[in-house]
């Protein structure tokens, strides 16, 4: 198979799992498109562990991922980057937004936004299904931000959406909405542009928590830059925070990678998901379902895996 080249550099492909749950079989079709792309690049796989929720992840689950992986067939080379070992790279580029006048804090509980929606018919919400932000403190003037921030008032970062966007049009306008995207599957397509959808939907998103110094958003953009990621293969339920991740690209001055977002695995009419407690590869493997059983399905697309999934 041939994909859209990067002729700059070598290819380089990650897969960054989460530690708060085992893997299931979406996870495994995931790891194994990504390493097919990256071999077909003839270029590199990357193992990363996105372990920043410190209450959420687990060592377990860590060494249930290696475990899990390498069951597959998988390698990758070490040391493997965890995200909790490197809070200072998300604390320049933290700077960086900041010096660009693009963070504020916000002092507003989830019980305060879920307050003030309470009342509405079909409040809005993100693409993750969260009660939108409406915006408490982002016109506090900063005098009286500090001032509460100096008396020990818990705080989260968010991210000024508005000025980010048109700072990122003022520095790249051809190319701060757009993206480029990449076929993995037959029929191969060339490398097409793809349109930023609509930032706005996200609203004023968290870029460090009250309780944890970055946030997915942040600490991905980030630590793709540092590894030098070319190209990036996840799932469909991930596209909506491309737009945000190329906002914030392009206003720490950082060069996109290839994305593919591939079709998720359904099964009971939901997506499979760690907080469904859906059957895990650990689990499937003790029903005796083998290793190149799932990667022959893998091989043969979704529908394959959703076969199998119903077969167990």
């Amino acid at each position: 198979m041939i994909y859209g080249q990067n002729t700059n550099k070598q290819a380089k492909l990650r897969f960054a799992p989460s530690p708060n749950g085992l893997l299931h079989l979406g996870h495994a079709y995931s790891a194994l498109l990504t390493a097919q792309v990256a071999q077909a690049l003839s270029g590199n796989f990357h193992l990363r562990i996105e372990d920043i929720d410190k209450h959420r992840s687990k060592k377990e689950y860590i060494l249930a991922i290696f475990r899990d992986l390498h069951w597959l067939g998988l390698q990758w080379p070490e040391p493997v980057r965890r995200q909790s070992k490197h809070m200072e790279s998300y604390q320049k580029a933290l700077d960086q937004l900041g010096q660009a006048g693009l963070l504020y804090p916000c002092f507003a509980t989830r019980g305060d936004i879920k307050t003030y929606w309470q009342d509405k018919t079909n409040p809005p919400r993100d693409p993750d299904g969260g009660l939108l932000y409406p915006g408490f403190y982002k016109d506090l003037k900063p005098q009286k931000a500090q001032a509460r921030v100096q008396a020990g008032e818990p705080y989260a970062l968010r991210l000024h959406l508005d000025r980010a966007i048109e700072r990122a049009k003022q520095l790249d306008r051809q190319e701060s909405l757009t993206y480029q995207t990449y076929q993995a599957h037959a029929p191969l397509k060339p490398v097409q542009p793809t349109q930023v959808k609509n930032p706005q939907r996200w609203g004023d998103v968290i870029i460090t928590r009250k309780d944890i110094p970055t946030s997915y958003h942040l600490s991905v953009v980030v630590d793709d830059h540092l590894e030098g990621i070319t190209h990036i293969c996840r799932g469909k339920d991930l596209q909506a925070a491309t737009d945000i991740h190329r906002i914030l690209q392009v206003n720490l001055g950082i060069a996109p990678p290839h994305y593919h977002h591939h079709d998720l695995i359904m099964w009971d009419g939901k997506k499979l998901s760690k907080s469904q407690a859906h059957p895990s590869l650990y689990e499937l493997r003790k029903q005796g379902l083998s290793a190149k059983t799932i990667r022959d399905a893998a091989n043969n697309g979704i529908k394959s895996l959703e076969e199998l999934m119903n077969r167990m």
